[in-house]
């Protein structure tokens, strides 16, 4: 297993839910876990909104103070650093997918010599309903970031409103995608309570965000 895990997806793709559930199951049999959100990108669902909650489960959260969240990379970004090189933690990272977070990526590439890269995809969200956009997506932050996505995560979801069909539909157009990148993809992703059966792994997660809506 390697030693960094690191969750790259567009506006919308779920990862900092999927960030924060892989945080925990890590926790179920490794003692030092630690998540730091660098995602520089989305405002609304971010892993400081819910740091006191992701503590109780005994991980280390490392997030920008709110005063330099527009500050220079190297001061966003410094905090982690030393945890991705610390061999006794296993850690967790919240990546944003758009061109900011791309940045973030290529800034950190120096450090993530043992990690793995997971692109997360909700093919009902823009820019990757299609195999096609998924493709072009994925080659877009590998070239920019100088950095490889080992694997391809399927989080399609219309929240209350997902379906299996739903799903199952999704993972034709992902598997076509992960062909043509000669990328595998990991896992679905389906909700605790669900009981789909999938020929892909599947990844059970809690919600923890709440939608901006719900915010009060």
């Amino acid at each position: 297993m390697a030693k960094n895990h690191v969750f790259v997806g567009l506006y919308g793709s779920g990862k900092t839910e999927i960030a924060i559930n892989y945080a925990i199951n890590l926790k179920q049999n490794c003692s030092q876990v630690a998540i730091a959100d660098v995602d520089v990108v989305s405002p609304y669902f971010r892993i400081r909104d819910v740091r006191e909650l992701i503590q109780s489960y005994d991980i280390k959260t490392i997030t920008p103070p709110e005063n330099i969240l527009n500050a220079d990379l190297p001061l966003i970004t410094a905090s982690v650093m030393g945890y991705l090189g610390n061999p006794e933690y296993q850690v967790v990272l919240d990546v944003g997918g758009a061109e900011r977070g791309v940045v973030v990526l290529g800034y950190l590439r120096e450090y993530l010599g043992d990690s793995r890269v997971y692109f997360v995809v909700n093919t009902k969200r823009p820019f990757t309903e299609s195999s096609e956009q998924i493709v072009q997506v994925v080659r877009r932050i590998e070239e920019r970031s100088g950095i490889k996505v080992d694997y391809l995560v399927n989080n399609t979801n219309l929240g209350s409103e997902t379906t299996v069909d739903l799903i199952e539909d999704s993972e034709i157009v992902i598997s076509k995608a992960s062909e043509i990148l000669n990328i595998p993809i990991a896992f679905t992703v389906t909700a605790q309570t669900d009981t789909l059966i999938s020929k892909f792994n599947i990844f059970r997660i809690k919600r923890f965000l709440k939608k901006r809506e719900e915010l009060s």
